[in-house]
C-alpha cells in the first residue's frame, strides 16, 4: 500500500467547532467536535452523565472545556445523547418506556465513531477518554476493554463498582427516574457476566500500564455550590457520597494490584462546576499521554 493510499480521506480541520451526524446501529447520532487547533490527529472523548440531553453535550454548555483546550492540538469529541445508557451495549430496548432501538454505545464509541472520525484524520489509537457520573465508570471500562484505542482514562464522580452489594438497586431507581429505563434490559440479572465486564473495579487489572485519573468530591458543599439552590445542593451532596465510596474501593483495588492510578478526593458535590475544575487538573495529564505537550 502506498503512502497516498494509507492517508486519511481528509486532514483534520485546524480548529473550529462543528456538529457532526454520525451513522450508527442506533440510527444517526449527533457528535459535537472542537477540532485540534493545528490539525493534529489525537482526540479526547468526553462522556456525559445520566441526564445527557439529546441536542448537545453538557460539557459544551456547563463547563469551559472548549476554552481550556482551544489552543491545544487535540480534537474534543462530545457524543450527544445516551441518557441512562451507561454508554454500554444493552441486551435489548428498554421494556418500560417504549424504546424502539437497542442502545449500542460501546459499539458506537469504539468502532463506528472512530471509523467515521478517521475520515477526518483523527487517530483510531491516540485517544483519551473521560466521563462524569454515569460516564465515569464507562470511560474506565471502555479504556480497559479497548486498550488499542485509548492512552489515558479519567472518571469524575463516577460509580466505579456497580457490582457492589445493592448498588444495582440505586442504579435501578435512578434509571427509572430518568426516562423510565429498565435496568434488566441493560445487563440482565446481577449474576450475568455483563455486570462484571462493566465494573471498573473488577476490570482494574486491564488498566495496568494506562494513565488513569479518578476524582470525586467528599459530598461537603463548597463555594461552587452557591448557585445550585438548597434542594439541588442537598441532592448533589447525597449522590457524591456514593461516588466517594466507589472511588475509595477503586483506589484500594489498584493499590492492592500495584497499579499506580491517581485518585483525588476534594471538597464538593455532584455537579458540573467541580467537574470543570477536575478537567483543569486533568488537562496536563491528558496532553502528556497524547504526546501533545
Amino acid at each position: 500500500m502506498s503512502v497516498a493510499d494509507a492517508a486519511p480521506v481528509h486532514r483534520t480541520p485546524a480548529g473550529g467547532f462543528e456538529m457532526l451526524t454520525v451513522p450508527s446501529s442506533m440510527g444517526p447520532i449527533k457528535v459535537q467536535v472542537q477540532w485540534a487547533s493545528r490539525g493534529g490527529s489525537s482526540a479526547l472523548y468526553l462522556l456525559d452523565g445520566l441526564r445527557a440531553p439529546d441536542d448537545h453535550s453538557q460539557w459544551t454548555t456547563d463547563t469551559d472545556a472548549l476554552r481550556q483546550f482551544a489552543g491545544d492540538n487535540v480534537t474534543l469529541v462530545f457524543p450527544v445523547g445516551g441518557h441512562s445508557s451507561f454508554y454500554t451495549d444493552w441486551y435489548r430496548p428498554s421494556s418500560t418506556n417504549g424504546q424502539k432501538t437497542t442502545y449500542r454505545w460501546e459499539t458506537f464509541l469504539t468502532r463506528e465513531l472512530p471509523d467515521f472520525l478517521a475520515d477526518y484524520g483523527v487517530s483510531r489509537t491516540n485517544n483519551a477518554i473521560v466521563g462524569v457520573s454515569m460516564g465515569g465508570n464507562a470511560a474506565l471500562t471502555l479504556a480497559a476493554h479497548h486498550r488499542d484505542q485509548f492512552r489515558w482514562a479519567g472518571s469524575f464522580s463516577g460509580f466505579l463498582n456497580p457490582t457492589y452489594p445493592m448498588w444495582n438497586q440505586a442504579m435501578r431507581a435512578a434509571m427509572l427516574d430518568e426516562g423510565r429505563f429498565n435496568l434488566d434490559d441493560m445487563w440482565g440479572p446481577t449474576s450475568d457476566p455483563a455486570w462484571s465486564r462493566n465494573d471498573a473495579v473488577v476490570q482494574a487489572e486491564r488498566l495496568r500500564g494506562l494513565p488513569v485519573y479518578v476524582t470525586t468530591g467528599n459530598g461537603v458543599p463548597g463555594p461552587l455550590d452557591a448557585t445550585n439552590g438548597v434542594g439541588n445542593t442537598v441532592n448533589a451532596a447525597g449522590i457524591e457520597a456514593f461516588a466517594v465510596i466507589a472511588a475509595s474501593i477503586f483506589r484500594d483495588r489498584t493499590v492492592a494490584l500495584g497499579i499506580p492510578a491517581r485518585v483525588d478526593f476534594t471538597t464538593g458535590t455532584h455537579t458540573w462546576p467541580y467537574w470543570q475544575q477536575s478537567l483543569t487538573t486533568a488537562r496536563p495529564m491528558i496532553l502528556d499521554a497524547l504526546g501533545e505537550r
